[in-house]
Protein backbone atom coordinates (compact mmCIF):
# COMPACT_ATOMS: atom_id res chain seq x y z
CA UNK A 1 0.00 0.00 0.00
CA UNK A 2 1.67 3.31 -1.10
CA UNK A 3 1.49 6.48 1.02
CA UNK A 4 0.55 8.61 -2.38
CA UNK A 5 -2.32 5.93 -2.48
CA UNK A 6 -3.16 6.76 1.24
CA UNK A 7 -2.64 10.41 0.55
CA UNK A 8 -5.39 10.77 -2.83
CA UNK A 9 -7.65 8.58 -0.93
CA UNK A 10 -7.89 10.79 2.01
CA UNK A 11 -7.98 14.07 -0.48
CA UNK A 12 -11.03 12.77 -1.47
CA UNK A 13 -12.49 12.43 1.76
CA UNK A 14 -14.95 15.59 2.43
CA UNK A 15 -13.66 17.45 5.50
CA UNK A 16 -16.30 19.78 6.15
CA UNK A 17 -19.91 19.52 7.70
CA UNK A 18 -22.51 18.24 5.74
CA UNK A 19 -25.58 20.01 6.46
CA UNK A 20 -29.13 20.24 4.48
CA UNK A 21 -27.51 18.83 1.63
CA UNK A 22 -24.34 21.15 1.81
CA UNK A 23 -20.92 20.78 2.35
CA UNK A 24 -19.94 23.95 4.74
CA UNK A 25 -17.12 25.14 7.25
CA UNK A 26 -18.48 25.23 10.60
CA UNK A 27 -19.54 28.21 12.41
CA UNK A 28 -15.74 30.31 13.75
CA UNK A 29 -14.03 27.71 11.26
CA UNK A 30 -13.35 25.21 14.35
CA UNK A 31 -11.41 22.10 13.59
CA UNK A 32 -10.24 18.52 14.64
CA UNK A 33 -7.05 16.95 13.80
CA UNK A 34 -7.74 12.97 12.88
CA UNK A 35 -4.57 10.98 13.84
CA UNK A 36 -3.58 7.61 12.47
CA UNK A 37 -3.30 5.73 15.92
CA UNK A 38 -0.67 3.31 14.27
CA UNK A 39 1.89 6.03 13.63
CA UNK A 40 0.32 9.33 16.24
CA UNK A 41 0.28 11.56 12.79
CA UNK A 42 -2.13 13.37 11.66
CA UNK A 43 -3.78 12.77 8.82
CA UNK A 44 -6.97 14.83 8.23
CA UNK A 45 -8.34 17.96 9.91
CA UNK A 46 -11.78 18.62 10.07
CA UNK A 47 -14.49 20.57 10.58
CA UNK A 48 -15.50 20.65 14.68
CA UNK A 49 -19.38 21.72 14.89
CA UNK A 50 -20.45 24.69 16.95
CA UNK A 51 -23.96 24.37 18.69
CA UNK A 52 -25.22 26.69 16.01
CA UNK A 53 -23.77 24.08 13.48
CA UNK A 54 -26.07 21.37 15.41
CA UNK A 55 -28.97 23.60 15.78
CA UNK A 56 -28.78 24.22 11.24
CA UNK A 57 -28.98 20.81 11.16
CA UNK A 58 -31.75 19.73 13.31
CA UNK A 59 -33.64 22.11 11.85
CA UNK A 60 -32.69 20.56 7.93
CA UNK A 61 -34.27 16.92 9.43
CA UNK A 62 -37.61 19.12 10.83
CA UNK A 63 -37.72 20.63 7.68
CA UNK A 64 -37.11 17.42 5.07
CA UNK A 65 -38.97 15.26 7.51
CA UNK A 66 -42.59 15.59 5.99
CA UNK A 67 -41.45 15.05 2.23
CA UNK A 68 -39.12 12.13 3.18
CA UNK A 69 -41.70 10.51 5.02
CA UNK A 70 -44.27 10.84 1.83
CA UNK A 71 -41.72 9.16 -0.02
CA UNK A 72 -42.76 6.07 -1.33
CA UNK A 73 -40.85 3.09 0.56
CA UNK A 74 -39.84 1.49 -2.54
CA UNK A 75 -37.81 4.66 -3.54
CA UNK A 76 -36.40 4.56 -0.09
CA UNK A 77 -35.56 1.18 -0.68
CA UNK A 78 -34.19 1.85 -3.76
CA UNK A 79 -31.93 5.11 -2.35
CA UNK A 80 -30.53 2.30 -0.06
CA UNK A 81 -29.41 -0.52 -2.66
CA UNK A 82 -28.10 2.01 -4.99
CA UNK A 83 -25.91 3.07 -1.77
CA UNK A 84 -25.08 -0.53 -1.39
CA UNK A 85 -24.10 -1.25 -5.08
CA UNK A 86 -21.96 1.66 -4.82
CA UNK A 87 -20.38 0.51 -1.00
CA UNK A 88 -19.47 -3.06 -2.58
CA UNK A 89 -17.58 -1.31 -5.75
CA UNK A 90 -15.41 0.98 -3.15
CA UNK A 91 -14.94 -1.71 -0.83
CA UNK A 92 -10.85 -1.53 -0.93
CA UNK A 93 -11.73 2.44 -0.63
CA UNK A 94 -13.42 2.47 2.61
CA UNK A 95 -11.36 -0.44 4.01
CA UNK A 96 -8.14 1.70 3.75
CA UNK A 97 -10.23 4.52 4.93
CA UNK A 98 -11.07 2.39 8.48
CA UNK A 99 -7.26 1.34 8.60
CA UNK A 100 -5.64 4.54 8.36
CA UNK A 101 -8.26 6.55 10.78
CA UNK A 102 -8.85 3.52 13.79
CA UNK A 103 -5.83 0.98 13.30
CA UNK A 104 -7.43 -2.64 12.76
CA UNK A 105 -6.17 -4.89 9.60
CA UNK A 106 -7.43 -4.49 6.30
CA UNK A 107 -8.87 -7.85 6.18
CA UNK A 108 -11.09 -7.10 9.14
CA UNK A 109 -11.51 -3.55 7.60
CA UNK A 110 -12.82 -5.20 4.38
CA UNK A 111 -15.04 -7.55 6.85
CA UNK A 112 -17.14 -4.36 7.98
CA UNK A 113 -17.20 -3.22 4.58
CA UNK A 114 -19.15 -6.23 3.99
CA UNK A 115 -21.35 -6.37 7.26
CA UNK A 116 -21.79 -2.63 7.11
CA UNK A 117 -23.21 -2.86 3.79
CA UNK A 118 -25.39 -5.66 4.86
CA UNK A 119 -26.93 -3.68 6.59
CA UNK A 120 -27.87 -0.81 3.47
CA UNK A 121 -29.49 -4.38 1.96
CA UNK A 122 -31.11 -5.54 4.24
CA UNK A 123 -33.14 -2.52 5.32
CA UNK A 124 -33.34 -1.71 1.54
CA UNK A 125 -35.88 -4.62 1.32
CA UNK A 126 -37.37 -4.21 4.88
CA UNK A 127 -38.23 -0.61 3.56
CA UNK A 128 -41.44 -2.21 1.57
CA UNK A 129 -42.38 -4.54 4.21
CA UNK A 130 -43.69 -2.41 6.96
CA UNK A 131 -47.02 -3.14 8.13
CA UNK A 132 -50.13 -3.00 9.90
CA UNK A 133 -53.29 -5.11 10.43
CA UNK A 134 -56.64 -5.01 10.44
CA UNK A 135 -59.85 -6.73 12.09
CA UNK A 136 -63.12 -6.32 13.63
CA UNK A 137 -63.01 -5.51 17.25
CA UNK A 138 -64.18 -8.62 19.86
CA UNK A 139 -67.64 -7.33 20.51
CA UNK A 140 -68.13 -6.77 16.85
CA UNK A 141 -68.92 -3.29 17.20
CA UNK A 142 -66.09 -1.85 15.08
CA UNK A 143 -62.82 -2.29 12.93
CA UNK A 144 -59.34 -1.51 14.35
CA UNK A 145 -56.94 -0.59 12.18
CA UNK A 146 -52.89 -0.17 13.22
CA UNK A 147 -50.61 1.40 10.73
CA UNK A 148 -47.17 2.07 11.59
CA UNK A 149 -45.29 5.67 11.04
CA UNK A 150 -42.06 6.90 11.11
CA UNK A 151 -41.14 8.38 14.01
CA UNK A 152 -39.80 11.67 13.06
CA UNK A 153 -36.28 13.08 13.06
CA UNK A 154 -33.85 11.31 14.74
CA UNK A 155 -30.34 11.85 16.44
CA UNK A 156 -27.94 9.23 15.93
CA UNK A 157 -23.76 8.82 18.02
CA UNK A 158 -22.00 6.46 16.88
CA UNK A 159 -18.72 4.79 18.63
CA UNK A 160 -15.07 4.68 16.97
CA UNK A 161 -14.71 1.45 16.75
CA UNK A 162 -16.77 0.03 13.53
CA UNK A 163 -17.10 3.20 11.56
CA UNK A 164 -18.61 2.02 8.84
CA UNK A 165 -21.00 -0.93 10.36
CA UNK A 166 -22.26 1.66 12.90
CA UNK A 167 -23.25 4.51 10.94
CA UNK A 168 -25.23 2.35 8.30
CA UNK A 169 -26.71 -0.17 11.14
CA UNK A 170 -28.33 3.29 12.35
CA UNK A 171 -28.84 5.26 9.03
CA UNK A 172 -30.21 2.54 6.89
CA UNK A 173 -33.39 1.45 9.14
CA UNK A 174 -34.06 5.60 9.56
CA UNK A 175 -34.37 6.08 6.52
CA UNK A 176 -36.60 3.13 5.30
CA UNK A 177 -38.84 3.51 8.01
CA UNK A 178 -39.20 7.29 6.60
CA UNK A 179 -36.97 9.11 8.98
CA UNK A 180 -34.61 11.58 8.85
CA UNK A 181 -31.48 11.76 10.67
CA UNK A 182 -28.61 13.77 12.48
CA UNK A 183 -25.64 11.97 12.88
CA UNK A 184 -22.60 12.45 15.06
CA UNK A 185 -19.26 10.18 14.58
CA UNK A 186 -16.74 9.86 17.44
CA UNK A 187 -14.44 12.15 17.09
CA UNK A 188 -11.65 10.02 17.00
CA UNK A 189 -13.01 8.08 13.58
CA UNK A 190 -15.20 10.62 11.65
CA UNK A 191 -13.76 10.22 8.19
CA UNK A 192 -15.46 7.05 7.38
CA UNK A 193 -18.74 8.69 7.89
CA UNK A 194 -18.11 11.71 6.31
CA UNK A 195 -16.99 9.45 2.93
CA UNK A 196 -20.57 7.21 3.58
CA UNK A 197 -22.45 10.30 4.09
CA UNK A 198 -20.50 11.50 0.54
CA UNK A 199 -21.63 8.42 -1.33
CA UNK A 200 -25.49 8.85 0.41
CA UNK A 201 -25.45 12.05 -1.83
CA UNK A 202 -24.69 10.55 -5.20
CA UNK A 203 -27.19 7.70 -4.60
CA UNK A 204 -29.42 10.11 -4.58
CA UNK A 205 -30.26 11.37 -1.20
CA UNK A 206 -32.29 14.65 -0.73
CA UNK A 207 -31.19 18.02 0.99
CA UNK A 208 -31.38 17.57 4.59
CA UNK A 209 -32.61 13.61 5.05
CA UNK A 210 -28.81 13.01 6.23
CA UNK A 211 -27.29 15.25 8.37
CA UNK A 212 -23.42 15.51 9.64
CA UNK A 213 -22.12 17.03 12.52
CA UNK A 214 -18.39 16.78 13.39
CA UNK A 215 -17.07 17.66 16.62
CA UNK A 216 -14.27 18.12 19.35
CA UNK A 217 -17.17 18.34 21.98
CA UNK A 218 -20.06 16.10 22.54
CA UNK A 219 -21.73 18.27 24.66
CA UNK A 220 -21.77 21.23 22.19
CA UNK A 221 -23.69 19.71 19.64
CA UNK A 222 -25.47 17.02 21.83
CA UNK A 223 -26.76 19.50 23.75
CA UNK A 224 -28.84 21.54 21.46
CA UNK A 225 -30.59 18.83 19.15
CA UNK A 226 -31.57 17.17 22.46
CA UNK A 227 -33.53 19.76 23.52
CA UNK A 228 -34.83 20.44 20.41
CA UNK A 229 -38.62 19.61 20.64
CA UNK A 230 -39.05 17.96 17.14
CA UNK A 231 -36.56 15.71 17.73
CA UNK A 232 -38.43 12.00 18.15
CA UNK A 233 -35.45 9.86 18.44
CA UNK A 234 -32.00 9.32 19.68
CA UNK A 235 -29.82 6.02 18.71
CA UNK A 236 -26.65 5.53 20.77
CA UNK A 237 -23.54 3.00 20.99
CA UNK A 238 -21.03 3.54 23.35
CA UNK A 239 -20.19 3.24 26.81
CA UNK A 240 -22.61 2.84 29.50
CA UNK A 241 -21.65 5.93 31.62
CA UNK A 242 -22.49 7.98 28.07
CA UNK A 243 -25.63 6.24 27.69
CA UNK A 244 -26.95 6.68 31.11
CA UNK A 245 -26.42 10.73 30.68
CA UNK A 246 -28.04 11.07 27.41
CA UNK A 247 -31.30 9.09 28.55
CA UNK A 248 -31.14 11.79 31.20
CA UNK A 249 -31.15 14.62 28.45
CA UNK A 250 -33.58 12.50 26.35
CA UNK A 251 -35.96 12.53 29.43
CA UNK A 252 -37.60 15.82 29.16
CA UNK A 253 -38.51 15.64 25.12
CA UNK A 254 -39.88 11.97 26.15
CA UNK A 255 -37.85 10.70 23.33
CA UNK A 256 -37.55 7.06 22.28
CA UNK A 257 -34.45 5.69 22.66
CA UNK A 258 -31.73 3.26 21.35
CA UNK A 259 -28.79 2.28 23.55
CA UNK A 260 -26.14 -0.17 22.78
CA UNK A 261 -23.85 0.27 25.37
CA UNK A 262 -21.35 -1.84 26.93
CA UNK A 263 -20.29 -5.20 27.65
CA UNK A 264 -18.75 -8.37 29.70
CA UNK A 265 -19.39 -11.18 27.12
CA UNK A 266 -18.58 -14.66 29.29
CA UNK A 267 -16.78 -17.01 26.79
CA UNK A 268 -17.68 -20.90 28.77
CA UNK A 269 -15.97 -23.71 28.04
CA UNK A 270 -17.54 -26.81 28.87
CA UNK A 271 -15.85 -30.19 29.51
CA UNK A 272 -17.27 -31.97 26.19
CA UNK A 273 -17.03 -29.07 24.21
CA UNK A 274 -14.63 -29.47 20.81
CA UNK A 275 -11.40 -28.15 22.03
CA UNK A 276 -9.90 -27.06 18.84
CA UNK A 277 -13.57 -25.18 18.02
CA UNK A 278 -13.62 -23.58 21.11
CA UNK A 279 -9.90 -22.57 20.85
CA UNK A 280 -10.52 -21.07 16.84
CA UNK A 281 -14.07 -19.32 18.13
CA UNK A 282 -11.89 -18.18 21.05
CA UNK A 283 -9.53 -15.99 18.80
CA UNK A 284 -12.51 -15.21 16.82
CA UNK A 285 -14.64 -13.68 19.91
CA UNK A 286 -11.44 -12.05 21.36
CA UNK A 287 -8.97 -10.67 19.35
CA UNK A 288 -11.80 -9.53 16.29
CA UNK A 289 -10.88 -5.36 15.76
CA UNK A 290 -8.04 -6.50 18.35
CA UNK A 291 -10.54 -6.65 21.39
CA UNK A 292 -11.82 -3.42 20.90
CA UNK A 293 -15.59 -4.89 20.32
CA UNK A 294 -18.88 -4.57 23.10
CA UNK A 295 -19.10 -8.23 21.91
CA UNK A 296 -15.79 -9.08 22.50
CA UNK A 297 -15.07 -11.78 25.11
CA UNK A 298 -14.32 -10.51 27.68
CA UNK A 299 -13.82 -13.25 30.49
CA UNK A 300 -13.07 -16.95 29.40
CA UNK A 301 -15.05 -19.65 31.68
CA UNK A 302 -13.37 -22.78 31.56
CA UNK A 303 -13.67 -26.34 32.72
CA UNK A 304 -10.72 -27.16 34.51
CA UNK A 305 -10.56 -30.28 33.39
CA UNK A 306 -9.26 -28.38 29.82
CA UNK A 307 -8.74 -25.09 31.72
CA UNK A 308 -4.21 -25.69 31.47
CA UNK A 309 -4.58 -27.52 28.14
CA UNK A 310 -7.00 -24.65 26.54
CA UNK A 311 -4.60 -21.96 28.09
CA UNK A 312 -1.89 -23.71 25.91
CA UNK A 313 -3.68 -23.88 22.70
CA UNK A 314 -5.13 -20.32 22.96
CA UNK A 315 -1.06 -19.65 24.34
CA UNK A 316 0.48 -20.75 20.93
CA UNK A 317 -2.18 -18.79 18.95
CA UNK A 318 -1.90 -15.58 20.45
CA UNK A 319 1.54 -15.59 20.37
CA UNK A 320 1.90 -16.09 16.73
CA UNK A 321 -0.25 -13.13 16.00
CA UNK A 322 1.65 -10.41 13.96
CA UNK A 323 1.55 -7.09 15.63
CA UNK A 324 1.67 -3.85 13.82
CA UNK A 325 0.10 -1.27 11.13
CA UNK A 326 -3.15 -2.27 9.54
CA UNK A 327 -1.68 -1.59 6.17
CA UNK A 328 1.50 -4.45 7.03
CA UNK A 329 1.04 -7.74 5.50
CA UNK A 330 0.84 -10.33 8.49
CA UNK A 331 -0.72 -8.08 10.68
CA UNK A 332 -3.83 -9.27 12.71
CA UNK A 333 -3.65 -6.96 16.08
CA UNK A 334 -3.12 -2.99 15.01
CA UNK A 335 -2.74 -0.31 17.26
CA UNK A 336 -5.10 0.24 20.20
CA UNK A 337 -7.21 3.27 19.43
CA UNK A 338 -5.07 5.90 22.20
CA UNK A 339 -3.06 6.00 24.62
CA UNK A 340 -5.44 6.10 27.08
CA UNK A 341 -6.78 2.72 25.78
CA UNK A 342 -2.69 1.01 26.16
CA UNK A 343 -3.14 2.77 30.06
CA UNK A 344 -5.80 1.01 30.68
CA UNK A 345 -4.88 -2.89 29.57
CA UNK A 346 -1.56 -1.85 31.43
CA UNK A 347 -3.56 -1.14 34.36
CA UNK A 348 -6.07 -4.42 33.61
CA UNK A 349 -3.27 -6.80 33.57
CA UNK A 350 -1.37 -5.45 36.04
CA UNK A 351 -4.13 -5.63 38.60
CA UNK A 352 -4.81 -9.14 37.66
CA UNK A 353 -1.28 -10.60 38.03
CA UNK A 354 -1.31 -8.78 41.54
CA UNK A 355 -3.95 -10.22 42.57
CA UNK A 356 -2.17 -13.81 41.80
CA UNK A 357 -2.90 -14.33 38.11
CA UNK A 358 -0.24 -15.66 35.63
CA UNK A 359 0.71 -13.81 32.16
CA UNK A 360 1.50 -16.75 29.72
CA UNK A 361 2.43 -14.93 26.55
CA UNK A 362 2.14 -10.49 25.84
CA UNK A 363 1.28 -8.61 28.81
CA UNK A 364 3.00 -5.42 27.96
CA UNK A 365 2.70 -2.01 25.99
CA UNK A 366 4.86 -1.99 22.57
CA UNK A 367 6.99 1.43 22.69
CA UNK A 368 5.94 4.10 20.14
CA UNK A 369 5.36 5.60 17.46
CA UNK A 370 1.80 4.49 17.78
CA UNK A 371 -0.34 2.69 20.42
CA UNK A 372 0.39 -0.94 20.97
CA UNK A 373 -0.31 -3.00 23.30
CA UNK A 374 0.77 -7.22 23.01
CA UNK A 375 -1.55 -9.69 22.81
CA UNK A 376 -1.80 -11.22 25.76
CA UNK A 377 -3.22 -14.52 28.02
CA UNK A 378 -3.64 -14.61 31.49
CA UNK A 379 -4.57 -17.85 33.42
CA UNK A 380 -5.82 -18.81 36.90
CA UNK A 381 -7.58 -15.26 37.11
CA UNK A 382 -8.48 -14.76 40.56
CA UNK A 383 -12.14 -13.16 41.82
CA UNK A 384 -11.97 -9.62 42.23
CA UNK A 385 -9.86 -8.82 39.58
CA UNK A 386 -10.60 -5.79 37.90
CA UNK A 387 -10.55 -7.02 34.31
CA UNK A 388 -13.62 -9.54 35.49
CA UNK A 389 -15.66 -6.61 35.96
CA UNK A 390 -14.78 -4.26 33.49
CA UNK A 391 -14.79 -3.73 29.81
CA UNK A 392 -11.34 -4.79 28.82
CA UNK A 393 -11.58 -3.31 24.84
CA UNK A 394 -8.52 -4.57 24.54
CA UNK A 395 -6.12 -7.97 23.33
CA UNK A 396 -6.18 -9.55 26.68
CA UNK A 397 -7.55 -12.91 27.02
CA UNK A 398 -8.05 -13.71 30.44
CA UNK A 399 -9.04 -17.46 31.66
CA UNK A 400 -10.85 -18.44 35.09
CA UNK A 401 -10.98 -22.10 35.62
CA UNK A 402 -14.53 -23.77 36.91
CA UNK A 403 -16.20 -27.19 38.28
CA UNK A 404 -19.60 -27.69 37.99
CA UNK A 405 -22.36 -25.95 35.22
CA UNK A 406 -24.32 -24.18 38.05
CA UNK A 407 -21.07 -22.16 39.06
CA UNK A 408 -20.48 -21.27 35.06
CA UNK A 409 -23.40 -19.75 35.09
CA UNK A 410 -22.83 -18.54 38.12
CA UNK A 411 -19.31 -16.33 37.25
CA UNK A 412 -20.91 -15.76 33.22
CA UNK A 413 -24.34 -13.83 35.05
CA UNK A 414 -21.97 -12.53 37.56
CA UNK A 415 -21.92 -8.65 36.01
CA UNK A 416 -24.04 -5.85 35.45
CA UNK A 417 -23.93 -6.37 32.02
CA UNK A 418 -26.20 -8.33 29.32
CA UNK A 419 -25.14 -8.08 25.71
CA UNK A 420 -23.85 -11.15 24.66
CA UNK A 421 -22.41 -15.00 25.72
CA UNK A 422 -20.29 -17.90 23.98
CA UNK A 423 -21.01 -21.16 24.67
CA UNK A 424 -18.83 -24.21 23.84
CA UNK A 425 -20.49 -28.03 24.67
CA UNK A 426 -21.79 -30.87 22.22
CA UNK A 427 -24.45 -31.57 25.13
CA UNK A 428 -27.69 -30.15 23.04
CA UNK A 429 -29.67 -30.65 26.88
CA UNK A 430 -26.74 -28.26 28.15
CA UNK A 431 -26.56 -26.00 25.47
CA UNK A 432 -30.53 -25.33 25.73
CA UNK A 433 -30.30 -24.82 29.35
CA UNK A 434 -27.62 -21.85 29.06
CA UNK A 435 -29.82 -20.44 26.39
CA UNK A 436 -32.32 -20.74 29.00
CA UNK A 437 -29.75 -19.21 32.14
CA UNK A 438 -27.23 -16.82 31.12
CA UNK A 439 -28.69 -13.38 31.15
CA UNK A 440 -27.46 -11.74 27.74
CA UNK A 441 -29.60 -10.16 24.71
CA UNK A 442 -27.57 -12.81 22.44
CA UNK A 443 -25.79 -16.12 22.93
CA UNK A 444 -23.35 -17.94 20.37
CA UNK A 445 -24.01 -21.43 20.96
CA UNK A 446 -20.45 -23.25 19.42
CA UNK A 447 -20.24 -19.82 17.51
CA UNK A 448 -17.36 -17.47 18.16
CA UNK A 449 -19.05 -14.38 15.75
CA UNK A 450 -22.94 -13.19 15.97
CA UNK A 451 -23.11 -10.44 14.71
CA UNK A 452 -25.27 -10.25 11.41
CA UNK A 453 -27.94 -7.61 9.96
CA UNK A 454 -30.52 -10.20 9.42
CA UNK A 455 -30.57 -10.59 13.41
CA UNK A 456 -31.58 -8.39 16.18
CA UNK A 457 -28.36 -6.77 18.27
CA UNK A 458 -28.63 -5.36 21.65
CA UNK A 459 -28.59 -6.48 25.30
CA UNK A 460 -29.90 -7.17 28.55
CA UNK A 461 -29.19 -5.31 31.74
CA UNK A 462 -26.61 -2.24 31.52
CA UNK A 463 -26.04 -3.47 27.96
CA UNK A 464 -28.78 -1.27 26.71
CA UNK A 465 -32.22 -0.71 25.10
CA UNK A 466 -33.78 -1.83 22.38
CA UNK A 467 -32.51 -3.43 19.15
CA UNK A 468 -30.43 -3.27 15.62
CA UNK A 469 -30.50 -5.25 12.55
CA UNK A 470 -33.16 -7.79 11.64
CA UNK A 471 -37.10 -7.09 11.55
CA UNK A 472 -36.67 -6.03 14.47
CA UNK A 473 -34.08 -3.03 13.90
CA UNK A 474 -37.04 -0.74 11.82
CA UNK A 475 -39.84 -0.88 14.19
CA UNK A 476 -37.07 1.02 16.53
CA UNK A 477 -37.77 3.94 14.20
CA UNK A 478 -41.37 3.38 13.69
CA UNK A 479 -44.88 4.31 16.07
CA UNK A 480 -48.16 2.86 16.27
CA UNK A 481 -51.37 4.20 15.49
CA UNK A 482 -54.48 2.59 16.13
CA UNK A 483 -57.96 3.80 14.74
CA UNK A 484 -61.47 2.79 15.03
CA UNK A 485 -63.85 2.76 12.67
CA UNK A 486 -67.51 1.60 13.02
CA UNK A 487 -68.95 -1.68 11.63
CA UNK A 488 -69.36 -1.01 8.31
CA UNK A 489 -72.14 -3.56 7.97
Amino acid sequence: MTENREQELLAGVPGELFIDGRWRAAEGDETLDVRDPATGEVISTIASASAADAQAAIDAAADAFPDWAATPARERGELLRRAFDLLTERAEEFALLMTLEMGKPLAESRGEVTYGGEFLRWFSEEAVRVQGRYGATPEGTGRMIVSQHPVGPCYLITPWNFPLAMATRKIAPALAAGCTVVIKPAQLTPLTTLAFVKLLEEAGLPAGVVNVVTSRSSSAVSEPILADPRLRKLSFTGSTEVGRSLLAQAAPGVLRTSMELGGNAPFVVFEDADLDAAVQGAMLAKFRNIGQACTAANRFIVHRSLAEEFARRVTEEVSALGVGRGTEDGVSIGPLIDGDAVDKAVSLVEDAVERGAEVTTGGSRIDGPGTFFEATVLTGVRPGSSLLREEIFGPVLAIVPFDTEDEAVRLANDTEYGLVSYVYTQDLARGQRMIERLETGMMGLNMGVVSNAAAPFGGWKMSGLGREGGAEGIHEYLQSKYTLTPDPF
